[in-house]
């Protein structure tokens, strides 16, 4: 690298159109407490903060990838000490030595930010502080008139909501029992076993996945994660159910399984954005005969692929989740497994309160365990660690032998 552009007053990195870094100049390094070493061929996700990884792939790439250019866009980054970064980054899509090469600019704009909240803080004080002056004598005449009416209207209030609240409970027990009736049981055979954990955060889930098998050596696997958790990502997950289990068992592939539920997500909320959801999703057809994998991943936690020997493979994803742009073309992804290889798949419910352990870590450090054992052991993790870092949200995996 240059050595001007090296000691440049900004930071400056270069990236695959895969999100691996390739260069990054003394300037950023010391903004995020790194060394080359560190971060050199390393992914971009390992400097985003966890808010940031969705926007960037989902926003960030896209534009790049469509207009070859981004200019000021707001990002989080992460340090080595895990203290947010807030950033500007500018960028251009070339070529360089038969490669297409993302070149970033990046201006980290954490005094800026703060001198703006004080002002907008200070501001916001001052307004609020004379409106409720004005305010507070008439609010005081008001309240005093009506408290003895409202008073009345909320015995007979609660009263209704005691009995709104019983049926409420009893139809979301109803519901969940459904939404869990619903779901696939393990697959055992001589070429593959597959087992599955499942739990909701609040009575129901946004989480929700498949596996079928298609013929006597075919199988498809799906694992979604609605956004958001509880009834209305519940309906939108029961509603794609239907749709995936229709499209896998008939053999359909794995790029028209993934657009036919994108369709169906814009259907769903054509014209109102208020009520728009979208969700991540990895779908996975596995053919035993062969010995291959074709896979999609639209916006998802990365799968993890390990052999026999522990060699370890994550595949990021490469399409926005569904329900985000309409015509999305998904692009199916293939490789060659080894007998003995180890899938898991999950949802970021899992990952997040697993933390600080990694996954894949964890998925290396027992590689020895039965499927079964194996379950068990994270499960068991995810109980160790609920009191200590609780996150409320959805929690589902994955796991396949490939025998």
């Amino acid at each position: 690298m240059d050595e001007q552009l090296n000691q440049a007053p900004c930071g400056f990195l270069t990236l695959t159109k895969d999100g691996i870094i390739l260069s990054v100049n003394e300037t950023l390094l010391r903004v995020l407490d790194y060394t080359s070493d560190e971060l050199i061929d390393q992914h971009i996700n390992s400097i985003l903060t966890k808010s940031t990884r969705i926007f960037f792939h989902l926003y960030f790439m896209q534009l790049v990838t469509v207009q070859h250019r981004v200019e000021e866009m707001y990002l989080s980054l992460n340090a080595k000490n895990e203290e947010e970064t807030p950033v500007l980054i500018n960028a251009v899509l070339n070529e360089q030595q038969g490669q297409q090469v993302i070149a970033c600019i990046i201006v980290p704009i954490r005094k800026r930010n703060e001198f703006e909240n004080q002002l907008l803080i200070a501001k916001k004080v001052a307004e609020d502080a004379f409106k409720e002056k004005e305010k507070a004598h008439l609010q005081l005449e008001v309240a005093l008139q009506d408290l003895e009416a409202n008073q009345k209207e909320l015995l007979e209030i609660n009263k209704q909501n005691q009995k709104y609240n019983l049926d409420t409970y009893r139809e979301l027990q109803l519901a969940k029992k459904i939404q869990e009736r619903s779901l696939t049981k393990p697959i055992c055979n001589d070429s593959i076993h597959i087992e599955s954990y499942y739990k909701a955060s609040s009575g129901l889930s946004g989480d929700i996945y498949g596996f079928y098998q298609v013929n006597d050596h075919q199988y498809g696997i799906i694992l979604l994660d609605v956004m958001g958790h509880g009834i209305s990502s519940a309906l939108i997950t029961m509603s794609l159910q239907s749709l995936f289990h229709r499209l896998i068992s008939t053999g359909v592939s794995a790029s028209m399984v993934m657009k036919e539920l994108d369709n169906h997500l814009h259907t769903l909320f054509p014209s109102n954005e208020s009520v728009w959801h979208y969700c991540t999703a990895i779908y996975l057809f596995i053919d035993t005969a062969k010995h291959t994998i074709e896979y999609v991943n639209a916006g998802h936690p990365p799968l993890i692929y390990q052999e026999l020997d522990g060699e370890q493979l994550e595949l990021y994803a490469s399409s926005p989740p569904l329900g985000t742009f309409e015509n999305i073309h998904y692009k199916t992804k293939t490789f060659s497994y080894k007998k003995g290889s180890r899938i898991f798949l999950y949802t970021d419910g899992v990952s997040e309160s697993l933390e600080p352990e990694p996954v894949n870590s964890l998925l290396s450090k027992h590689s020895t365990l039965s499927l079964t054992h194996f379950k068990e052991k994270i499960l068991q993790s995810l109980k160790d660690r609920k009191e200590a870092n609780y996150k409320k949200d959805d929690q589902c995996f994955i796991l396949v032998d490939l025998k």
